[in-house]
């Protein structure tokens, strides 16, 4: 069990990585084995520790600590767990910490794209996305709703920054995902995804694009479902790539969805088929 350590002063060394490191130095690019990550709330720590990351410490509020010792019985004993009264906690993150609790851990090594291809039938492909509560959103749906596998564009936002992984909760932990190399993006990718037989699909609002409930598509088949960014979707390139273009019809001129909603749609009319299929009703 993780051994208790009431700490006496904000400014010890040991809370930089809840406060004072920044992403990018959470990254530790240069030295991928010192990388790590920061989790907040029980639900987020208990995803976390089930799927088998490596916990470096944990930082929680006095009023906490006994609710969150299962918790702390899943971590080995060097692993210190610190201890500060709530208002020096908020004080430290500098936002409300409403669920009193969080945790550092060792980043897991990243995976190759072929790796989260392997067995995987419905993939989700995101290109460029710059908010990180969208990453984080994106991924939640893409766990609940059948997605085997994401694959990041070499820009796209990190999923495990702290505030995509809560927003996800904890489903980043779940779903395999990899970033594919820049000089494999967008053409090398989509050769990768057809070579295992995957239907390329691109949610855009290109004028040839079918609707998603089309009686046409087939629901049967391996399918790659490309997101773009927030600001102007795919690129011209990514969208040359894809095998189709398709939308979600909308109603009173609407003409799109936040890329967290409309890939929540297309999840489910798309990814989930047979018995596990339900009913989507779109108002055109």
């Amino acid at each position: 069990m993780a051994r208790t350590v009431r700490l006496e002063s904000l400014d010890d060394p040991r809370l930089d990585a809840y406060a004072r490191l920044t992403e990018h130095q959470l990254r530790s690019r240069l030295e991928p084995e010192r990388a790590m990550l920061v989790a907040e709330s029980r639900n987020v720590i208990d995803v976390a520790l089930a799927q088998g990351l490596e916990p470096l410490s944990f930082l929680v509020d006095e009023s906490h600590l006994a609710s969150a010792a299962d918790l702390f019985a899943r971590a080995p004993e060097e692993v210190p767990v610190f201890v500060l009264p709530q208002e020096q906690l908020e004080r430290l993150c500098g936002f409300k910490v409403t669920r009193g609790l969080l945790a550092c851990f060792r980043r897991p090594a990243e995976r190759g794209v072929a790796e989260v291809l392997d067995g995987a039938r419905n993939v989700v492909v995101l290109e460029d996305l710059v908010d990180v509560t969208n990453v984080g959103a994106l991924f939640r749906s893409a766990a609940a709703l059948g997605a085997d596998a994401v694959l990041l564009s070499p820009r796209c936002a990190d999923p495990l920054c702290r505030r995509a992984v809560g927003v996800s909760m904890g489903t980043v932990f779940q779903v395999p995902w990899a970033r594919v190399e820049a000089g494999a993006w967008p053409g090398g990718c989509a050769d990768e995804l057809r070579a295992r037989g995957f239907s390329l699909s691109a949610l855009a609002l290109a004028d040839d694009a079918l609707p998603i409930d089309d009686p046409s598509l087939d629901l049967g088949q391996r399918r790659a479902l490309f997101f773009g960014c927030e600001g102007w979707g795919l690129t011209k390139a990514a969208l040359a790539a894809c095998d189709q273009a398709l939308i979600i019809p909308m109603a009173r001129g609407v003409d799109s969805l936040n890329v967290a909603a409309s890939s929540a749609v297309a999840f489910w009319q798309l990814f989930r088929t047979g018995a596990d299929r339900g009913t989507l009703l779109i108002t055109r």
